[in-house]
């Protein structure tokens, strides 16, 4: 197969909030190919940044766009995947943004590559990366992940509904933790455990909010630790590492994740390594798609680091996502968008359904087994033209 098309389509919703909703607008990416076959992908960034880089004039041999890289090059493998991940961002060098704009694009090609072969993307995986697993494809405990509420009543409610959804675990995060003071935190938390029961499990996420304060952190943690959270997730900014070993160091008495904001494999390893985490939560939408997300997943089995999605986006990423893992029994816990906007809710046709044991599994559907609702690519289409001295550089007003 040969690549003929890259088409980078911004979608959004009809009003943009402040709240850390990732799902309000999105990215997503159709790669097609001469035999008719194509895939879809998402990002997970700034959309707009994003797609400059899929059409951005070329400034040098290191600033080179993502179409210009790959039309007209051929498809016929895993190893091309690979091959072409290394190309894009070589000729990307100098483009900031090449890592979570390309995400999408590799998914795509992971999902024509299956279609292509008639086998699931999770499959193509085990033969590419030979993982520490036997190549099945096991079922994931899902967490709804959500923000907390403005207040501990509006958490509690929220966390009460999750319950009679029927979730056994739940993640809670962003909002107003960390931007009041230790007795409101403990209070969010302690509504959030009341809502989802004794017997669930809840995670916390602080929303990178103390920077690289890890004696609040460790002080943090064991006030929740009465909660017994599975996690505390991003208490620190990302580029804190020497914060993250030092309180790894402290053994806080409840577990550390992070890596959601993690764009490149070095970022991952570096949490992993010097950070000394104990969850490493990798999003596909933004550390240059499947390929480099499987890389680490490699080093997190060798580390015994527990591997972790990160989505909040789509069933496009979250299936993307679980075929990372899927064939690692111990890496049970799959982040799953419980909430979204109606965008988010409807791009796909399919959904990863909570089955009646309570947990997601994969078909074995060739590619992502998901397909995109080009309906709702249509309504929720925000056109984008870009033009340098009144040349179109770029138009994309219809699919």
């Amino acid at each position: 197969m040969k690549i003929v098309a890259v088409d980078p389509f911004y979608l959004k919703m009809p009003d943009i909030t402040t709240d850390a909703d990732g799902t309000q607008d999105t990215l997503a990416v159709r790669v097609r190919t001469d035999e008719g076959i194509e895939g879809w992908g998402e990002c997970d960034a700034s959309p707009l940044v994003s797609l400059a880089t899929y059409c951005c004039p070329m400034s040098h041999g290191n600033i080179i766009n993502i179409r210009q890289s790959l039309i007209g090059e051929v498809l016929g493998g895993s190893d091309d995947i690979l091959r072409l991940h290394k190309k894009v961002l070589r000729n990307a060098l100098d483009i900031q943004q090449i890592d979570h704009a390309y995400s999408g694009t590799d998914i795509a090609l992971w999902d024509i590559v299956g279609q292509k072969l008639k086998r699931p993307v999770y499959q193509l995986l085990e033969d590419q990366f030979r993982f520490l697993s036997d190549g099945i494809g096991y079922p994931k405990i899902p967490y709804a992940s959500v923000l907390f509420g403005d207040t501990p009543e509006t958490t509690f409610q929220i966390a009460t509904r999750l319950k009679i959804q029927g979730f056994k675990a739940a993640k809670f995060g962003w909002g107003p933790m960390g931007k009041f003071d230790e007795q409101y935190d403990i209070e969010l938390v302690e509504s959030a455990r009341e809502g989802m029961g004794k017997s669930a499990q809840i995670m916390i996420d602080a929303g990178v909010v103390w920077g690289s304060d890890y004696k609040t952190v460790y002080d943090r943690a064991k006030a929740f630790s009465q909660f017994s959270p599975t996690w505390l997730e991003e208490p620190l900014a990302p580029e804190a590492i020497e914060a993250y070993g030092t309180l790894s160091a402290l053994n806080p008495p409840v577990p550390i994740a992070a890596g959601e904001g993690s764009a490149t494999f070095r970022m991952a390893e570096d949490l992993i390594l010097h950070g000394r985490i104990d969850y490493v939560q990798i999003d596909v939408g933004r550390v240059s798609g499947i390929t480099t997300a499987a890389r680490i997943r490699q080093l997190a089995e060798q580390q015994e680091v527990q591997y972790v999605n990160h989505t909040f986006k789509s069933h496009l990423s979250l299936a993307a996502s679980l075929h990372v893992f899927a064939t690692n029994e111990d890496f049970n816990l799959l982040e799953y968008p419980a909430d979204g906007s109606e965008l988010s809710q409807r791009l796909t046709t399919e959904k990863l359904e909570v089955g009646s044991d309570g947990q997601v599994r994969l078909t074995d559907q060739p590619g992502i087994g998901v397909k995109v609702d080009l309906n709702t690519v249509r309504e929720f289409l925000a056109p984008v033209k870009i033009e340098i001295n009144g040349t179109p550089i770029f138009d994309q007003s219809v699919l």
